[in-house]
């Protein structure tokens, strides 16, 4: 004997799986508000870590194929900016494309960050394809013991 009846409603893949509305509801949202441009999720590319220190905060980005003049990087208050432009190889005028899953264009990811940053300190490196962004919190803004005198 099954542990539940069979019936309609079992068969059903919801009752099987009850994320599966919210996926699917997610994907359909993605689709219709997510802005694309030229083949970019903006909201998910580059592949973003980002890790806060006591003074700072470093983060890495994943851009193969990338070269570093074609990354943008701009800071303003608490927010990054990555952006850049991967151009289409060339192919021969009768070359006929069997497959084409590397995007190209323009891409932009805005991050915000967990404090305000200074933007004359910023350092980045790109090397092997991942970008090393670290970034420092202004002096005026880092945190400050006080020393608690006795009366």
């Amino acid at each position: 004997m099954a542990l539940y009846p069979t019936s309609a409603f079992t068969r059903d893949p919801f009752f099987r799986d009850p994320f599966a509305a919210m996926r699917r509801l997610q994907d359909e949202f993605d689709r219709a508000f997510v802005p694309r441009s030229a083949g970019y999720a903006q909201a998910g590319f580059p592949a973003v870590n980002m890790w806060q220190g006591e003074h700072s905060i470093a983060l890495t980005a994943e851009l193969p194929g990338f070269k570093a003049d074609d990354i943008d990087i701009q800071v303003k208050e608490d927010t990054l900016t990555i952006s850049g432009q991967r151009s289409a190889p060339e192919v021969g005028e009768k070359a006929v494309w069997h497959l084409r899953e590397r995007p190209t264009g323009k891409f932009a990811r805005t991050i915000r960050l967990p404090f305000r940053v200074d933007a004359e300190s910023v350092e980045a490196r790109f090397r092997d394809g991942v970008l090393e962004i670290e970034l420092q919190r202004p002096a005026e803004d880092r945190p400050r013991r006080i020393a608690v005198k006795s009366a």
